[in-house]
């Protein structure tokens, strides 16, 4: 066990990245398939393939799902898991070739480092040829490269978000989870409410505090609320 969504039998992850240019992404494959569901809610999702997951849908399983940053530039480096995919003769059966189904979504990060720097095919397609089934590393990497937290206070308050990953088992079953934190409140321990990451004082040196500060200024609101997006894949 690796406390890490590969914990989950048949699964592999794999990242890659620009760490100068601060973007890139996270590839979970399926050699097997899997059967999937997809939920997107906010103002301004970026994604790519989400409706072939519908249930009322032909699409009965895919073989990878692609996570990665470079806001809507970034969707590009399904490409290369397509191409992977279909090198593996992975995909959706239409009779005259396999078409890999890759659902994607991807962060808004091009304020990190090179705006000018997306995950393109080729960092798609490396993420693949990277993945394995013990890969359980956590931080500033794959699609959490370029990640940020505690946006709602405005940039001067930021804190590096990044990737995470966990499982648990219980009963004969393992359900594992990875995340990529960009987000735009704060990260709380959830036993005690603690903050632990989020809008950071840095002169105070303190967590002012997300929602306290929005609840007592209501009409102003941080100009970077487009910006935030916490992608999950869970097994």
């Amino acid at each position: 066990m690796y406390d890490a969504l590969t914990d989950v039998p048949g699964i592999l992850v794999g990242h890659a990245q620009d760490d100068e240019a601060g973007t890139g992404c996270t590839v979970v494959l399926f050699p097997e398939g899997a059967v999937t569901g997809a939920d997107v809610r906010g103002g301004a999702p970026g994604t790519r393939e989400i409706d072939s997951l519908n249930p009322e849908n032909i699409i009965g399983h895919i073989h990878a799902v692609y996570l990665g940053g470079g806001s809507a530039y970034g969707l590009d480096g399904v490409s290369g898991v397509m191409q992977f995919l279909e090198e593996n003769e992975q995909g959706f059966d239409t009779g005259p070739a396999r078409v890999p189904i890759v659902p994607g979504a991807v962060i808004f990060d091009l304020s990190a480092g090179s705006s000018s720097v997306r995950p393109d095919k080729a960092m798609g397609y490396k993420a693949c040829g990277n993945a394995s089934a013990a890969e359980s590393r956590c931080g500033n990497l794959g699609a959490g490269t370029g990640a940020s937290i505690g946006k709602a206070l405005g940039d001067r308050f930021l804190m590096k978000g990044g990737l995470g990953t966990a499982s648990i088992s219980a009963g004969g079953i393992t359900v594992g989870a990875l995340v990529v934190v960009n987000c735009f409140g704060d990260i709380l321990e959830p036993s005690s409410g603690r903050i632990v990451a989020g809008a950071w004082d840095r002169e105070k040196k303190i967590f002012p505090g997300c929602a306290a500060t929005m609840m007592r200024n209501p009409r102003s609101p941080a100009p970077v609320f487009q910006r935030n997006t916490t992608l999950g894949i869970i097994a």
